[in-house]
């Protein structure tokens, strides 16, 4: 099916057919990441400028990789040194990108929505990369994108979410990708931070940890989302991680065959042990890797690709 959209705003607004054209477009690209693999020139001559206005690592660098690969120029935003620090609006400041000419924008934000309010006012394409607690939806294709190279259809697998699901943009963009792809999606942690209310969006909501590990083929850890919290929401990281850090012992309650997941940053003794994270069966570096063809297909498709310029 041909792609349509110049934006990727959010995965609550996509099919199923279009996060499968993602998925089909970076499993073409990551064939390119490969020792030896000849890079897609798709985006010569283009300008994308990377407008993080938050800190990244992995998203940061893996659409900084992504662009490069496919042949754009790359300006990666330094928010520390611009005129944001004198007062100068996120309006300004993207208006001012695009009449410096670039051809799309790559934006994170701590304020939800600031993503559709560019796209609303720009005539470049915009990609979200994550707007507060809202969402980021490069992450959860990628997270589908590694779950389906390990278990092929998603349909009917169950996946548990565990730690910060309330204040994550993760856990949301994961929520909307895997059910609409099929999956059976557990969300578990404490009252506090997994509230019954995300049951409205198709999920299962459990705060026993035990018995929501016990089927699941995917478990993926959440950090604790300190900037976005206020206080009061459990009594200490010392007790989370008592009652739902993820360590060898619980790790025993899972099918031998599950695959464990992770985001990014780690808190490593919090929400997962070292261990574990280091493991056989984790997939976390897999996730990183797949993040660089996850967005090369994000940069590509919104920038008007064509299926001929897919590698063969």
């Amino acid at each position: 099916m041909p792609w349509n959209r110049r934006h990727l705003l959010t995965l609550e607004e996509l099919s199923r057919a279009e996060i499968e054209q993602i998925h089909a477009t970076a499993r073409a690209f990551k064939r390119t990441l490969q020792p030896g693999g000849a890079r897609v020139p798709a985006l010569a001559g283009r300008t994308i400028v990377n407008l993080f206005l938050e800190p990244s690592t992995r998203t940061r660098l893996a659409f900084d990789m992504a662009a490069k690969r496919l042949g754009a120029d790359v300006i990666s935003f330094d928010a520390a040194s611009s005129s944001t620090t004198k007062g100068e609006t996120l309006r300004d400041t993207a208006e001012n990108i695009q009449a410096l000419q670039a051809d799309m924008i790559v934006i994170r934000h701590a304020a939800a929505g600031s993503p559709l309010y560019l796209s609303r006012i720009l005539d470049i394409p915009v990609i979200n990369a994550g707007d507060g607690a809202h969402e980021h939806p490069t992450q959860g294709l990628l997270d589908t994108f590694t779950m389906i190279e390990h278990l092929g259809d998603l349909r009917g697998r169950k996946v548990v979410i565990l730690g910060d699901i309330l204040f994550s943009r993760v856990a949301r963009s994961n929520i909307h990708a895997l059910t609409k792809l099929g999956a059976a999606v557990t969300l578990v942690g404490p009252s506090t931070l997994v509230p019954d209310s995300f049951t409205a969006l198709g999920v299962k909501v459990s705060h026993d940890l035990r018995g929501a590990l016990a089927d699941a083929e995917v478990v993926m850890l959440l950090r604790i989302q300190h900037e976005r919290q206020a206080a009061g929401h459990f009594p200490s990281l010392g007790e989370y991680t008592s009652m739902f850090g993820l360590n060898k012992a619980r790790a025993s309650w899972l099918n031998p065959r599950a695959i464990i997941m992770h985001p990014g940053p780690i808190n490593r003794g919090v929400e997962i042990d070292s261990e574990l994270a280091d493991g056989e069966r984790s997939v976390i570096l897999e996730q990183v890797t797949n993040g660089i063809a996850v967005r090369m297909a994000a940069l590509f498709l919104c920038a008007g690709g064509r299926p001929e310029q897919l590698p063969a």
